[in-house]
């Protein structure tokens, strides 16, 4: 099973730069996109369809204000978007496609960049998030969350980390909730399961330094519950192609999808 995950800050821009091509041939099971900034009633436009694939979208009450949608070969036993709490559904933060024994989700968290009141919306949607997989881990089915966490975990995960202490998406409570996430709950960061390389990162500030130093961060993950940790067989973040600020995360499982 592969699945691809990626932020493409506004699919129409992405879909100009070639996303929709790219994705038709990577071959994937599953793709979970975020920040779509897009109704559900715009991705049912052909433009947006992959051949043999079915897709499903979660938009924002602003639809260009977040977004995510997945696209999946199979078609799941059941879809469900939202989390029931306002920080996420209100901007169409989740979107759960439901197979035989396992569940993948497209997950897009504030990036917490765009002054205090987004960050205040972060932390809040962080709280509520943690909770609510503090009760999914109790289920007797897998999951696998894909999506933008905007946190950089570790300091293998930032380029400058002495320089970024004070910096969002690297703040100290921000990594404190992360390794609740994988520590104290037991979820998976499958990147890591396979690789402790650093320089592997999947966001860049948009400025052309940025790039060429790759100062970058790794704001992008697939977190699994812990059944699923023996079954991670490899996982990238390619820098290019590139169709947003985000590059995209690809992991292989060796498990068979059915429904």
């Amino acid at each position: 099973m592969r699945i691809i995950s990626v932020n493409v800050n506004g699919i129409q821009a992405a879909a100009e730069r070639g996303l929709l091509s790219w994705l038709q041939a990577q071959n994937a099971d599953v793709i979970c996109l975020q920040d779509t900034r897009a109704s559900a009633f715009e991705l049912d436009d052909p433009a947006f369809q992959l051949d043999g694939y079915f897709l499903y979208a979660c938009d924002a009450e602003v639809p260009t204000q977040g977004g995510v949608a997945l696209y999946s070969r199979m078609q799941p036993k059941a879809v469900i978007t939202g989390l029931g709490f306002e920080t996420a559904d209100r901007y169409g933060r989740y979107l759960q496609a439901d197979f035989d024994k396992v569940s993948i989700a497209s997950l897009l968290l504030p990036s917490g960049m765009n002054g205090d009141d987004d960050l205040n919306q972060k932390f809040k949607l962080m709280d509520d998030f943690a909770k609510y997989l503090d009760k999914q881990r109790r289920k007797r089915r897998e999951y696998i969350y894909c999506g933008s966490f905007y946190v950089a975990q570790q300091k293998l995960d930032i380029k400058n980390w002495r320089d970024s202490q004070q910096a969002v998406g690297f703040l100290p409570p921000e990594r404190a909730w992360m390794d609740a996430i994988t520590g104290d709950m037991g979820y998976v960061d499958a990147l890591r399961e396979v690789s402790r390389e650093g320089d592997q990162y999947s966001w860049w500030p948009d400025n052309e330094q940025a790039e060429m130093l790759n100062l970058g961060y790794r704001f992008d993950y697939q977190i699994l519950t812990p059944g699923l940790r023996r079954f991670v067989r490899n996982a990238r973040l390619p820098r290019q192609p590139r169709f947003s600020q985000h590059a995209p995360l690809i992991v292989d499982y060796d498990w068979t999808l059915t429904i």
